[in-house]
C-alpha cells in the first residue's frame, strides 16, 4: 500500500507503470488540498515507480509506505472459488430476477462506458473507432438477445414418455453448471470476455473471468467495471498472466470456457480432466478461401479484405488464413486485391486509420519470422512493409509458398495471406462433472459425434461500397444505425436527416 499525507496548499501527481509481455501501462492520479486542510491518500496494491509534487507553500509533509501487491496463488484461488460456490449453493444466482438484474447492469455499463471501452481497445490494439464500435455493439446485441429470450430459454422442454412408464411426464431442465471459469482472448478482448460472461450469467452460474494480460488496458477496465456494476458475491475478475491462470486452473470448476490457441487449449483441457470438468474450447485453425474464375471477383476480393485486414488486421480466427485459386486465375486475383487494398487503406497502409496494429512485440516478431523465412521471403507479391516501433505490418500477399514453410504450419493470425495455386482437371443420457462429460442417446448421440459446421450461402448481388473502408463520416452515419438495428435512424440517414 502507498499512503501519502498532504498538509497545506499543494497537489500531487502520482504515476506508476506495469510492463507485462512487452506491453506497458502507465496510470496517473492527481490529488489536491486547499490551505488549512489535511489529506491522507491510500493507494492499495500499487508498486511506486515515480512521483512528482507541486506545492504552493512550505508546509507539506509526505509519508510513503510501499507494499507490493499480494500474489494471487493457488491458495487465494481456492478461497475465491469457495466464496463463489457458497453464493451459488445458497441459490443466489439461480433466480430469473437475479439474472435479469446482472444483464441490465451490463447493458447500463455498455451505455455509460462506451468511450472508456473504445479508448482501452485503442491502447491495446490501436483499434479504429468504428471497429471498436462494432465490437461493443456485438456485446450489446448479445445482452439484448439474452434479456429478450431468457424467460423462454429457462422453460423446461417437454419430452414424450414411454407407455411402460405410464402415467408419467418428463422434461429437460436447463440447470446451471455452478461455478465456471472463463479465460478470454486478446484479439477481441472486450467481446470475447463479456459475450461468454453474458451466457454464463443467463444460465444462472457464478463466474470468474480471466481476461488476457496481452490486452492490459481492457483487462484493467473489465476488472474495474465488473466490480462497479455487477454482483461481486457471484461474479469476479482475476487479472494476471501465467501464474494467475495456473492458480485458477488448479481449482475444481464446474465448467471452463477458453478462447485462444490450441497449445494453451491442451493445457486447459489437461487441467480440466483432473476434475472431469466440462470444457468449451474456442480455438483457431487455418481457414482457407477458394476463389475461382466464375466468381464476381470485385465482390469476392472486397469480402476477403473486409474479413481479413479490416477485421483487426488479420488477428481473428474468422479471417481468411490463405487463398486457393487456379494458376491461370491467380494474376487477376492478385491485381484485384492490389486495387481494392489501395482503395481501402491508401498507398501507405501503415498510415491508415482503418487498420489495427499488431498486439505486442512478441507477436510482431512471430509474424516477421514467418515472413522472413528463406523459402518465403521471395514469395511476396504485394505489401510486406513493417514498422516495428508502431507494431504495424502492411497487408501482405504471397504467391505459392512451399507447403513445408512455417507460414503454412500454423494459424497465421496476422496480416499475411499466402495464395496457393492448383490445376483443375463434395431425455439425453449423460451427466456433469463426476457423472461424465457431455451427453448422448438418440439424437444426442448423433450430435455428440457430429460437428455443426457453419456454412453461409450468400449472393454476390447487392454488395454496397458503404460496407468497406475507408469509413468516412457519411458511411458511419448509415453503418452505425444499421449495426445497432435502429430502423428510425436508418431511415433518417437514408433521407439525409441524420442528427450526426
Amino acid at each position: 500500500m502507498i499512503s501519502i499525507k498532504l498538509l497545506g496548499d499543494c497537489s500531487l501527481l502520482y504515476r506508476y507503470s506495469i510492463v507485462d509481455d512487452g506491453a506497458s501501462r502507465v496510470f496517473s492520479y492527481r490529488f489536491n488540498t486547499r490551505k488549512s486542510t489535511r489529506t491522507r491518500v491510500s493507494l492499495s496494491n500499487l508498486a511506486r515507480t515515480s512521483y512528482r509534487f507541486k506545492c504552493c507553500s512550505a508546509s507539506m509533509s509526505v509519508v510513503v509506505e510501499v507494499e507490493e501487491k499480494p500474489k494471487f496463488d493457488a491458495g487465494k484461488a481456492a478461497l475465491l472459488v469457495k466464496e463463489l460456490r457458497k453464493s451459488f449453493n445458497a441459490g443466489r444466482t439461480r433466480s430469473f430476477e437475479w439474472r435479469v438484474r446482472q444483464l441490465k447492469s451490463i447493458e447500463k455499463m455498455l451505455e455509460e462506458k462506451e468511450k472508456e471501452i473504445t479508448e482501452a481497445l485503442f491502447k491495446d490494439l490501436s483499434k479504429p473507432g468504428f471497429e471498436a464500435f462494432c465490437e461493443i455493439s456485438q456485446v450489446k446485441s448479445s445482452c439484448k438477445l439474452a434479456l429478450k429470450e431468457l424467460s423462454r430459454w429457462m422453460i423446461p422442454e417437454k419430452v414424450k414418455t414411454s407407455f411402460t412408464t405410464y402415467p408419467s411426464s418428463a422434461e429437460i431442465v436447463s440447470e446451471p453448471l455452478g461455478v465456471v471459469l472463463i479465460i478470454s482472448a486478446w484479439n477481441f478482448p472486450f467481446l470475447l470476455s463479456l459475450d461468454p460472461v453474458i451466457g454464463a450469467i443467463s444460465a444462472g452460474n457464478a463466474v470468474v473471468l480471466k481476461p488476457s494480460e496481452i490486452a492490459p488496458a481492457t483487462s484493467l477496465l473489465l476488472s474495474n467495471f465488473v466490480e462497479e456494476y455487477l454482483d461481486n458475491s457471484a461474479i469476479k475478475v482475476v487479472e494476471g498472466a501465467i501464474d494467475e491462470t495456473t492458480a485458477l486452473l488448479d481449482q475444481k470448476w464446474d465448467g471452463i470456457l477458453y478462447t485462444g490457441s490450441a497449445i494453451v487449449g491442451r493445457i486447459v483441457m489437461a487441467a480440466a480432466a483432473v476434475h472431469l470438468t466440462p470444457v468449451t474450447l474456442e480455438l483457431g485453425g487455418k481457414c482457407p478461401a477458394v476463389v475461382d474464375s466464375n466468381s464476381n471477383l470485385q465482390v469476392a476480393v472486397r469480402r476477403i479484405i473486409a474479413g481479413k485486414w479490416a477485421c483487426n488486421n488479420g488477428q481473428a480466427c474468422t479471417g481468411v488464413d490463405y487463398i486457393i485459386t487456379t494458376k491461370e486465375f491467380a494474376p487477376n486475383l492478385i491485381h484485384s486485391l492490389r486495387i481494392e487494398l489501395e482503395k481501402f487503406f491508401g498507398k501507405d497502409p501503415l498510415k491508415s486509420k482503418d487498420i489495427s496494429r499488431i498486439v505486442s512485440s512478441f507477436h510482431f516478431a512471430r509474424l516477421v519470422k514467418l515472413l522472413d523465412e528463406d523459402k518465403v521471403s521471395n514469395k511476396v507479391v504485394f505489401g510486406g512493409q513493417r514498422d516495428e516501433k508502431q507494431l504495424k505490418i502492411a497487408p501482405t500477399i504471397l504467391l505459392d509458398v512451399p507447403d513445408d514453410a512455417l507460414i503454412m504450419q500454423e494459424e497465421i493470425f496476422g496480416p499475411l495471406v499466402p495464395i496457393l495455386t492448383v490445376v483443375v482437371d463434395g431425455l439425453p443420457f449423460g451427466g456433469v462433472g463426476e457423472s461424465g462429460m457431455g451427453s448422448y442417446h438418440g439424437k444426442f448421440s448423433f450430435d455428440a459425434f457430429s460437428h455443426k459446421k457453419a456454412v453461409l450461402y450468400r449472393s454476390f448481388d447487392g454488395d454496397a461500397s458503404v460496407r468497406y473502408p475507408p469509413y468516412t463520416p457519411e458511411k458511419q452515419k448509415l453503418l452505425k444505425p444499421l449495426i445497432s438495428g435502429n430502423i428510425i435512424a436508418i431511415i433518417l440517414a437514408l433521407i439525409g436527416w441524420s442528427k450526426d
